[in-house]
């Protein structure tokens, strides 16, 4: 079993990141969505930051031609399925959106094709038997950004083949992402669980009112760096109703009140504020606090 060419459903924030890699690395690649303002958005983001490598010598002028002949934006699934050995899901992280996403993909994809979920947190086996093929069913998690983050979770469900498995790792390698094999399935697969215990733990010293996410960020940067955005700041890159969504599945799956997400999140959701993508989140954007060089200064916290 090889992938050679792939379709990714959705044009979002991973959709088009997941995309733009595997064109980079000369792998046709079909960007599907429902709405043609969000592919026409999706485009012109690729060829900003695919502009933005050139300008800085990361990438030649002719690799930019070649990535955007192995782009597609389609608005007609059928026509993002066509000849794809791999579908990739990159729907909002709810369950039964991402089944059904996953039912209309398996009626119109070949036969012999994998579909894949790039779901941050569910399980396979949640997914797999929304189609009639679950033996060739994965999930493949990629980070944010895909190029700066050259990981890929690789896991499958109760019914995966193990070809399947060994395929998209292959696939993945060849893109320029390490693939990390899951042994068994796990809701939050491996970094994510982690990510998830320090996500919960700094909302509820916010929410608790112990410190202001502000402070709590200040001690995270001072204590590990300003390399990487601290977590209050990862999480208004993700999306603060991304966040909202996967901690609602952990708690669907506990069933403990504890792990139903924190007014200080589900406030900010209510009222639209969703991080970098709203322009307000825990900070307001383009310019946040925390990117400021007085952020972490004595006088700042004044």
């Amino acid at each position: 079993m090889r992938i050679q060419r792939l379709a990714v459903i959705g044009a979002g924030t991973m959709g088009r990141q997941i995309s733009l890699q595997c064109a980079r690395y000369g792998f046709p690649a079909a960007l599907y969505d429902v709405a043609d303002t969000a592919l026409a958005d999706a485009e012109a983001w690729q060829r900003e930051i695919v502009a933005g490598w050139v300008a800085a010598g990361a990438l030649a002028a002719v690799d930019e031609a070649r990535i955007f002949e192995n782009m597609r934006y389609e608005s007609l699934l059928a026509n993002a399925l066509l000849d794809a050995d791999l579908a990739i899901e990159a729907a909002p992280e709810r369950i039964e959106l991402k089944r059904e996403v996953f039912a209309q993909v398996d009626r119109l994809l070949r036969a012999a094709a994998i579909i894949a979920t790039n779901s941050s947190s569910i399980r396979v086996s949640a997914l797999e038997d929304a189609t009639e093929r679950p033996e060739q069913v994965a999930n493949l998690h990629f980070y944010l950004p895909v190029w700066d983050s050259p990981m890929v979770e690789v896991g499958g469900g109760s019914r995966t083949r193990a070809d399947v498995l060994d395929a998209i790792c292959h696939f993945a390698r060849a893109i320029g992402v390490l693939p990390l094999r899951l042994r068994k399935e796990s809701t939050g697969f491996i970094f994510n669980r982690v990510w998830r215990a320090i996500k919960k733990e700094v909302l509820t010293v916010a929410d608790s009112g112990v410190a202001s996410p502000e402070d709590i960020d200040r001690a995270w940067m001072i204590k590990f760096g300003t390399e990487k955005p601290p977590p209050f700041a990862q999480m208004d890159r993700i999306g603060l109703d991304v966040i909202r969504d996967i901690e609602m599945i952990y708690a669907a799956e506990s069933g403990d009140p504890a792990d139903l997400p924190p007014r200080i999140l589900t406030e900010r959701v209510a009222a639209g504020e969703l991080g970098v993508k709203t322009g307000r989140g825990f900070y307001d954007y383009p310019n946040p606090a925390y990117a400021d060089p007085d952020f972490l200064k004595p006088a700042a916290a004044d």
